[in-house]
């Protein structure tokens, strides 16, 4: 079913209340290190503020304990940010709390065309818990909701769900950046064209489990790397070294392998890999072919892999890719995932639909300088995660039906 999202209603002196995810990496200094979030809420963000509504933003911030302020995941860098983005035309006020009377004063002085963003909601450890009072605090900041934050729609927080269910009879609608995730996500899926292939990375089996068994019903062919290669490749009987290895999931693996047998989708693994006997001691660093030895692991995909893969994925219709496939932030280990990337992006200038899982996945596209190659690159790994394991969102089900 279809949503409603911000085109659908009136903004003109509405004060709109909406989750984004503004959770972004900072430096030493406090400044915001990576503002793709930010920069992907635009859209949302302005739309409002030009329309002559006013605007109150709430969000979190890594992981603070839920027991206070903590200033090192306080959100003031990010509305520092968030002001020079949008630029004078529009005021953008922080609040030094998202709750009680800082936070009432503050959206209560708010204007059209203004923009406030609420300190961090995880200070408050009854967001994580989906405290119905707390919620409905947040829910009088706003008589329109909007939830335009992709990356914790998995996420049953009284932000995501508390808040809509409080303002079950006010506008409860998508933004801009949550339709276009939603749209692909699912469309990649259900209206895919063939060939399909997804590219699964990452450390663990257990991580993808429920992504591999889903995707085993769409798609022509799932390339598993990274780290979880490992687990599939030791329950064939190969010689991984020192790898990472899920000993409790290589029946499973086994499993797996054995259902895709069954069923019209190839599950490919690396033939080869880039070893070393640590990512401390790169003196030695070699491609293993045929069985990896008892002092080195695997830290990429090999280049025969990494070409045999790029030429088969560059002739693909549909991509979705989750994990990475190799330690990519250290060179040379990047070589197999960029490689993989590039065939992506070749695939994509051919027509094909590529979408990219946020995260790790997200970055490693940023560092390739390839994310503009893509159809569309996610803000949510977790998220994306659990769209490609057939999941749904409570977060988006209680948004109104267009």
């Amino acid at each position: 079913m279809r949503k409603k999202s911000l085109e659908d209603v009136k903004l003109d002196q509405s004060r709109v209340l909406m989750r984004v995810d503004f959770n972004v990496p900072l430096d030493a200094d406090g400044r915001v290190l990576d503002d793709r979030r930010i920069v992907m809420a635009l859209p949302s963000i302005r739309r409002v503020v030009e329309d002559g509504g006013s605007l109150v933003l709430m969000s979190h911030m890594g992981r603070p304990s839920g027991t206070g302020p903590e200033p090192e995941f306080s959100l003031k860098p990010a509305a520092m940010h968030l002001s020079k983005l949008v630029g004078p035309k529009h005021r953008v006020v922080f609040a030094e709390d998202c709750a009680g009377p800082a936070a009432q004063a503050a959206v209560e002085a708010l204007k059209p065309g203004e923009i406030l963003l609420l300190e961090n909601l995880r200070f408050h450890g009854e967001e994580k818990s989906n405290d119905s009072s707390f919620a409905q605090v947040l829910a009088s900041h706003g008589d329109v909701y909007v939830n335009d934050a992709f990356g914790t729609a998995h996420r049953d927080h009284a932000s995501m769900v508390g808040v809509p269910e409080a303002m079950s009879s006010q506008p409860r609608v998508a933004g801009l950046l949550l339709m276009k995730e939603l749209d692909y996500l699912s469309t990649a899926i259900e209206e895919a064209k063939s060939p399909f292939f997804a590219v699964l990375g990452g450390a663990k089996v257990s991580d993808k489990l429920g992504a591999i068994r889903h995707l085993m019903a769409h798609v022509d062919v799932i390339l598993v790397g990274g780290a979880m290669a490992y687990t599939f490749l030791k329950a064939q009987g190969h010689a991984v070294g020192k790898s990472l290895v899920e000993e409790e999931m290589l029946e499973t693996a086994a499993s797996l392998l054995d259902e895709a047998g069954q069923t019209d989708t190839m599950i490919k693994l690396p033939t080869d890999h880039r070893c070393a006997a640590s990512l401390s001691d790169l003196t030695d660093v070699r491609t293993c072919e045929f069985g990896i030895p008892p002092e080195f692991m695997g830290l990429d995909i090999g280049p025969e892999t990494a070409q045999a893969w790029k030429t088969e994925i560059s002739k693909a219709r549909t991509v979705v890719w989750n994990g990475p496939l190799g330690v990519f932030e250290k060179p040379p280990f990047h070589e197999g995932s960029q490689a993989v990337a590039e065939g992506i992006a070749k695939a994509t200038h051919h027509h094909a639909v590529s979408i990219v899982g946020g995260g790790e996945t997200a970055a490693a596209i940023e560092q390739f300088g390839l994310a503009g190659k893509m159809s569309h690159v996610s803000t949510g790994g977790g998220a994306s995660l659990a769209m490609l394991e057939g999941r749904s969102f409570r977060s988006v089900q209680l948004l109104d039906d267009a």
